[in-house]
């Protein structure tokens, strides 16, 4: 078993319902352009659901309804300024997306597209976030 100290981030795992089907939104990232959901670290004076759901509006442009608890988490290795990496645990936060801005803040640092479940898991990298998106239609409130 590791010892190694994680830090721990909050996602937005953005999604829409189209009739049976459900959609997930993922966004490029800034260093790599991989496809990634919108994270960040924890923000003093909001809880983890709206520390997530702040992210996905400065990074996607995404407005919507936010879980209060954790759906899934995922551990990647988050590169920082500089080259050195440090090990995170991301709390994932289901986003049901009512409006999706025209204007945001990283309009122009980031692409957003909509995936189908199958095809969001195959363009993100990280196993556990893939079983997660893969799972979303059984986890997802109705």
């Amino acid at each position: 078993m590791s010892t190694e100290k994680h830090e721990v981030q909050y996602a937005a795992l953005p999604f829409r319902r189209r009739g049976d089907v459900i959609e997930v939104l993922l966004i490029t990232s800034l260093d790599t352009g991989r496809w990634i959901i919108p994270k960040g670290w924890p923000i003093e004076g909001l809880s983890p659901h709206d520390a997530a759901a702040r992210e996905a509006h400065e990074e996607a442009g995404l407005v919507g309804r936010i879980t209060d608890h954790v759906i899934g988490r995922f551990d990647y290795d988050k590169q920082l300024t500089g080259g050195s990496f440090v090990p995170c645990t991301v709390e994932v936060f289901a986003l049901e997306v009512v409006r999706q801005m025209r204007s945001w803040p990283e309009q122009d640092k980031r692409q957003r597209r909509w995936f189908g479940l199958e095809e969001g898991v195959e363009a993100v990298q990280e196993p556990e976030l893939q079983a997660l998106i893969r799972s979303l239609d059984r986890i997802l409130p109705e």
